[in-house]
């Protein structure tokens, strides 16, 4: 029993030198690092006041951003990313939709107030279509934007009703910030689609309410003036489209073409007369004397398409056995080639082969093709 004893404060003992120790590396630490940590809190004081002390920047360039003028480099600065489909920058080309310019930014705000807390501009035309642009000058309002300004866009229902089609634009909100003479704006990257059951789209939190407040923003100038302005690009549904098909059905897939007196031919190449299969006009060429890597060793034989199509066939060709019919026969699948932008071989059959009488493919001076189309992919234009 007292063995069992003095085994239990000789652990009790452990354990304590063992939270001593702790505690002491504890304190070191914490005395090593806070040297680090006053450094740090220092580095973010100063960007702060630096950053702070960039808006309040005033430059004072004597432009008026209205009505628009030719600016130079629209090069972005001061991006921010807001999240993956909204961006933030600033800009020097001016809106290219519509501009709003307020004499007094404070005195329309309390304006609007019997108007649902809102401006809205006169009717302007976009890519066919009636726009209004809506701006919220006051707190909450609408419901929501908090201490924000509020920008949205709305198509006129009448336009919709006389073109009944959804309606993609992509819509990018400005206001010109004269520190800087640039327009700072807020994109939605993708596009937004309007139509008879959403005409309105906007940015419920376009810029805090307080830089409207201070002329030393830059987004109140001479006099608490204000601009605001919207860029609508309305992207065209597209009017042209191709459909591939790959067809393996194949109506009337053979075609036999007979070439009498071959032995008198003497120009390079022979095309057959055009036929039908599977819907599509084809011819055969050949050539007697070869092509390319063929020529003066072997006929040359090619499968076309009389349209010029260029897609992917797959075929058989054939030279007849005109005595036993053991046919010559070779399959071509895949593009075109580079030889006859068609389907075929330059070394069909050698000419040891040809005039081989036993062989039967040269038969009264005259010899025999034969194509069976297997399949073929198709493009029709819509």
């Amino acid at each position: 029993m007292y063995t069992e004893e003095k085994k239990k404060d000789k652990n009790y003992g452990s354990i304590f030198v063992y939270c001593v120790l702790c505690f002491v590396l504890i304190v070191e630490v914490a005395r090593f690092a806070k040297p680090y940590y006053s450094n740090l809190q220092n580095l973010m004081e100063t960007e702060a006041l630096v950053v702070e002390e960039g808006l309040v920047d005033v430059m004072n360039s004597g432009k008026f951003p209205c009505p628009f003028k030719t600016s130079g480099s629209a090069s972005a600065r001061s991006h921010e990313k807001l999240s993956g489909l909204i961006r933030r920058e600033d800009r020097a080309r001016p809106p290219s939709s519509y501009c709003v310019k307020f004499q007094n930014f404070a005195t329309m705000a309390k304006l609007v107030k019997d108007n649902g807390d809102k401006y809205e501009s006169r009717p302007f035309s976009v890519g066919g279509y009636n726009w209004t642009l809506l701006i919220y000058p006051n707190e909450n309002k609408p419901v929501g934007s908090g201490g924000y300004v509020s920008m949205y866009v709305r198509i006129d229902n009448s336009s919709l009703i006389a073109n009944p089609h959804d309606v993609y634009a992509e819509i990018t909100f400005l206001t010109y910030k004269s520190t800087i003479d640039k327009y700072h704006f807020l994109q939605e990257t993708d596009a937004q689609r309007f139509h008879l059951f959403k005409q309105q789209y906007g940015q419920l939190n376009f810029l805090e309410i307080g830089y409207y407040k201070n002329p030393a923003y830059g987004f109140i100038f001479d006099g608490e003036q204000s601009v605001f302005g919207v860029d609508i690009l309305v992207a065209n549904p597209f009017e042209k489209w191709e459909v591939f098909s790959y067809e393996e059905n194949i109506r009337d897939p053979l075609f036999n073409w007979k070439l009498t007196k071959f032995s008198t031919r003497n120009l390079d190449s022979y095309t057959s007369g055009s036929f039908s299969s599977g819907g599509r006009d084809w011819v055969l060429k050949v050539y007697p004397n070869g092509v390319g890597h063929a020529t003066g060793n072997s006929l040359s034989l090619f499968l076309l398409s009389a349209s010029n199509e260029k897609g992917y066939v797959k075929a058989k060709l054939r030279v007849i056995d005109q005595i036993r019919s053991n046919h010559l026969e070779k399959q071509v699948e895949g593009w075109p080639n580079a030889t006859e932008i068609g389907w075929g071989f330059e070394k069909f059959i050698s000419f040891a082969d040809l005039k081989d009488s036993t062989k039967g493919f040269l038969a009264d001076d005259a010899i025999k093709f034969e194509v069976e189309i297997l399949s073929f992919s198709k493009t029709d234009t819509l």
